[in-house]
């Protein structure tokens, strides 16, 4: 199953290292310490969403365009089958071996998003989004 904050830190992180910033930096800039800013990039905190406002002010992005990511990715991740299955209540799962036979690949793309799952294991899925970075158009009247 993939983790929301997963998904939100992984956003985070590629638009920080999109400005070639550093943790150090971001963390100041946000009023936040540089350890926690780097467990929420890997989805290890939850972050409220004062903070994730704090952070997005901070990298200069907007914290709907953010969600939005998050959403596009999420909303591609809902078409690949079997990856954000919930888990039952009280449902406990055997670990399985990590080998190449047990770990299961998809990907899709929606032309400017493109979203590949590594299925791990029934409680364990990595999971890298990529977004088209879309040139700046002028529009003239």
């Amino acid at each position: 199953m993939v983790l929301l904050r997963r998904v939100i830190g992984d956003a985070l992180r590629a638009r920080r290292q999109g400005q070639h910033r550093t943790l150090r930096e971001v963390s100041t800039a946000a009023n936040v310490s540089l350890g926690y800013l780097s467990e929420i990039e890997r989805g290890q905190k939850e972050a409220s969403s004062e903070l994730l406002a704090a952070i997005c002010d901070a990298l200069g992005a907007r914290l709907s365009e953010l969600l939005g990511e998050v959403s596009d990715t999420l909303s591609l991740a809902e078409g690949m089958e079997g990856v954000l299955v919930p888990i039952e209540d009280g449902a406990v799962s055997a670990p399985v071996q990590k080998s190449d036979a047990s770990m299961r690949k998809m990907a899709t793309t929606d032309g400017n998003v493109s979203v590949s799952v590594r299925q791990d294991s029934s409680l364990k899925a990595t999971l890298r989004a990529t977004r088209k970075r879309e040139r700046d158009v002028v529009y003239a009247a």
